[in-house]
């Protein structure tokens, strides 16, 4: 029960921190035009570059660091100490590094500067203690408020075209302040120490292991953002953050139960209960690819009429961007199980590092040539044959380790349920009266359709969702 109530902890929040942007945005959208998206997003993707370097890995090393040893709460208190040093020192020298690139970069230095509030809220993120020790209630409820409060604070304060620069000191601040909310409970949760005796150093190899991987995962979530606004506009860099945000909301109930398992399979992983860790892996497969396949299709179907309706006229181009987008939700749903949920607490982190390397180093090849002839949708199909490569190579470092034929046991059961969903709901969207109330009916009418064929194909999802009716209606 701990990791369900865990999990819904989690997707509430992922949702708000999702959705908060995307009712803002429907707002900010007809405010800033797609011109003042488009200089905050490529602003953006820049600073996330001295982010990625702050953070130094910190946030899946520490989740781990704190799961091995939480049932000793001096050691406990000693390690969250000793990462927290590390992780202070590499954002003052990210901060000492953004300070000589602004020397040299010219080009919208009041954006820069106001993007730069993002790397200051780096240094007193501690989520990752309280996902370490499982304690989600907290880090939901604290950060909700905060980002309650600044969607007020942008209905408030942003009123023109000429504010993108007040935006993004609010969106940065909601951040920081979010952060700074969670230290108020350190005292409670942790036992004093011996700061003389703390040894910080020792993390930083196995931080710096875990930071490779978090460099190439930027790579092909903020270099085409950065490639887009150089080689085609900053306008396009907008367009892809608008479909990101929106395919990020739906993908965030999914990738909600890697942050969940990591700690929990972590634990198991520090007991040598290997048994339980796979059975623990091959649940969750299943139950994320029965959440993923129905989000994709159901994104794919009502993209092309959903993005111009929300964003507002002159968004057009995210329709088409979204639908090609759609896919990587099904593959990032597999390679968050197989990699954060699996790889990375049994200690395969090399495996992981290789293979978000290996996404890298395609999306850099492809990139170049897919947006200097498609633009937006080449960038798109990067992205989504980029994050194919990093599964592909997850399902092969498993071969030894775990069963395709328990891993993809129902696959073709969702896909097929998915499939059949997609076709009458696409055909709604592109030819019946294009509403809110008729998008709406789509979406209900998707849902009874797919849930339909996975019960009619019997699908374990299905079988588990009647025991558990079952359970509540015997113990009534």
């Amino acid at each position: 029960m701990k990791v369900i109530r865990n999990y819904l902890y989690n997707v509430g929040y992922q949702v708000l921190a999702i959705i908060v942007p995307l009712i803002t945005s429907a707002y900010v959208s007809r405010v800033l035009k797609p011109e003042g998206v488009g200089a905050n997003a490529f602003t953006n993707s820049i600073i996330q570059y001295f982010v990625l370097f702050a953070n130094m890995g910190i946030g899946l090393y520490g989740n781990r660091q704190i799961a091995y040893v939480r049932e000793n709460r001096q050691k406990m208190a000693k390690t969250f100490w000793e990462i927290q040093i590390v992780k202070t020192i590499m954002t003052l020298a990210s901060f000492i590094a953004f300070e000589i690139f602004m020397i040299f970069y010219t080009r919208q230095a009041d954006y820069m500067w106001a993007q730069s509030i993002n790397l200051i809220a780096v240094a007193f993120d501690i989520s990752w203690f309280y996902e370490g020790i499982e304690n989600f209630k907290v880090t939901v409820l604290k950060n909700s408020f905060v980002k309650i409060v600044s969607m007020i604070a942008i209905f408030v304060f942003i009123k023109n075209p000429s504010d993108v620069t007040l935006y993004i000191v609010v969106l940065a601040s909601s951040t920081l302040l979010g952060n700074l909310t969670l230290w108020s409970n350190i005292r409670r949760d942790l036992p004093k120490v011996n700061y003389k005796a703390l040894q910080p150093w020792p993390h930083f190899l196995p931080m710096a292991e875990l930071f490779i991987p978090q460099i190439a995962t930027q790579v092909y979530v903020q270099l085409n953002k950065t490639m887009l606004g150089g080689m085609v506009s900053e306008t396009a860099s907008g367009y892809y953050q608008y479909s990101d945000n929106l395919v990020k909301l739906v993908l965030a109930l999914v990738t909600a139960t890697g942050t969940v398992m990591l700690p929990h399979v972590a634990n198991a992983v520090s007991k040598g209960n290997m048994k339980k860790v796979n059975q623990m892996l091959y649940k969750s497969f299943d139950f994320v690819s029965a959440l993923a396949y129905p989000m994709m299709f159901g994104l794919a179907s009502i993209s092309l009429t959903l993005a111009p309706k929300y964003y507002g006229p002159g968004y057009e181009p995210v329709g088409p961007a979204m639908m090609i987008e759609s896919i990587v939700i099904l593959v990032i749903a597999w390679s968050n199980v197989l990699g954060v949920q699996y790889l990375l607490p049994v200690h395969h982190q090399r495996d992981f590092t290789i293979s978000v390397t290996v996404g890298a180093i395609v999306n850099i090849i492809l990139n170049v040539p897919l947006i200097h002839t498609w633009g937006l949708y080449g960038a798109m199909w990067s992205t989504v044959i980029s994050e194919i490569s990093v599964t592909l190579y997850q399902l092969w470092a498993v071969r030894e380790l775990l069963s395709y034929r328990k891993l993809f046991k129902d696959s073709w059961k969702y896909f097929i349920s998915g499939l059949v969903m997609f076709i009458p709901i696409f055909w709604m969207n592109t030819h019946l009266k294009d509403s809110w109330l008729m998008m709406g009916i789509e979406i209900l009418i998707g849902i009874i359709i797919y849930s339909l064929m996975v019960f009619i194909l019997r699908a374990e999802i299905a079988n588990e969702a009647h025991s558990l009716i079952d359970k509540k209606i015997n113990k009534k």
